[in-house]
């Protein structure tokens, strides 16, 4: 396992990265519309996919935690400025388990930022009103199938994270104890995303499973969006 330090510079390192892509993003005319939208479908494209989780009482709400919290049309930039200001006290408080869990979810939000922006640029227009079509032909235009594979693989490392914080003994109390230190330290929002985390993962009593199954569905979308010409 990390040590504080080294989970620490990840992090770190991930939310200056997400920001150069935000800003990016930012320059181009309708840029930040387009990035909604495309998350607004592929939201609901996951929803489609994954349907059989979001019916199924035992996996239902981790499929909800991360259509929400992971891949929605609300992204963790809302995490990133109480982070960035109240780092030291961060690494502090959080055990390594929670640290991993924060790293894991921004560079998840860092890599989709990037890619995202690549195919906004792609689609242009046709981002408002899209076909799989026309998602399909952007993510082969876009290309960098080794971040796409990334992508995957650190849904997988997000999942087990949170599920190694279930596993630790008083795992969910100590998260209840961290409640108060973290809204005085003034970083309730990603409590609360840990908290979220935490109680979803919890529900499935094991998530391997339920990530393996997400993780070959989505490797099997991808193996088609690429090879379809």
């Amino acid at each position: 396992m990390p040590t504080k330090d080294e989970v620490s510079a990840r992090i770190e390192a991930l939310l200056n990265s997400v920001a150069n892509s935000r800003a990016a993003l930012a320059a181009g005319p309708d840029a930040v519309a387009g990035r909604e939208a495309l998350r607004v479908w592929q939201a609901a494209r996951l929803a489609r996919t994954h349907a059989d989780f979001l019916e199924n009482p035992r996996y239902a709400g981790t499929a909800m935690f991360f259509l929400s919290d992971i891949y929605g049309p609300k992204d963790l930039s809302r995490y990133e400025a109480p982070a960035r200001r109240l780092f030291p006290v961060m690494t502090r408080v959080l055990p390594v388990a929670g640290l991993e869990t924060v790293a894991d979810a921004f560079e998840l939000n860092a890599l989709s930022e990037s890619l995202d922006g690549a195919m906004v640029s792609v689609l242009g227009g046709k981002v408002f009103n899209l076909t799989e079509a026309d998602y399909a032909s952007a993510y082969r235009a876009v290309d960098r199938r080794a971040d796409r594979e990334r992508q995957i693989e650190l849904t997988g490392h997000l999942g087990h994270s949170l599920d190694r914080l279930t596993r630790i003994p008083f795992g969910g109390m100590t998260l209840s104890l961290m409640r108060l230190p973290a809204a005085a330290a003034g970083f309730s929002e990603l409590q609360s995303f840990l908290e979220r985390g935490y109680r979803a993962i919890s529900q499935t009593k094991g998530a391997d499973e339920f990530l393996e199954k997400i993780r070959s569905r989505e490797t099997a979308l991808m193996e088609t969006w690429f090879a379809v010409r």
